[in-house]
């Protein structure tokens, strides 16, 4: 990564250079940027060679050890579907002898119980005689 930097400077310097002596010619605005940014271009392909190279040599790298962590993201993945097929395999097997208990049909004591207020009418004081 450090190469990326170092190549990244040197064109920032050279650009910088570049459009420093083309504004001392007189060049101005767009037209001095637009011939800075040529000639700079043009300075560094022969300049700066061995640093793109470098460049290039740790981008490759890097790129090589990404695709390196898809192969490894991939069989893991492999491993923990392999994993859930071996559970889902033993809970089918276990259904299939009865060795899982089927749930209580117990009601559930929440429901069955009467509601707040419900028993405590009297049924002459519903029926309107007082």
């Amino acid at each position: 990564m450090r190469s990326v930097f170092a190549y990244t400077a040197s064109r920032l310097l050279l650009f910088a250079i570049a459009y420093g002596i083309v504004v001392l010619l007189g060049g101005r605005s767009l037209f001095a940027i637009v011939v800075a940014f040529l000639a700079s271009g043009l300075v560094s392909y022969f300049v700066l060679s061995a640093q793109r190279d470098a460049m290039s040599a740790a981008v490759a790298s890097g790129i090589d050890r990404m695709r390196g962590v898809g192969s490894r993201l991939e069989a893991g993945a492999a491993q923990e579907d392999d994993a859930a097929d071996s559970v889902r395999a033993q809970a089918a097997a276990q259904d299939r002898d009865g060795a899982t208990e089927e749930p209580a049909d117990d009601p559930d004591p929440v429901a069955a119980a009467p509601a707040p207020g419900d028993g405590d009418r009297d049924p002459a004081a519903t029926s309107g005689q007082h």
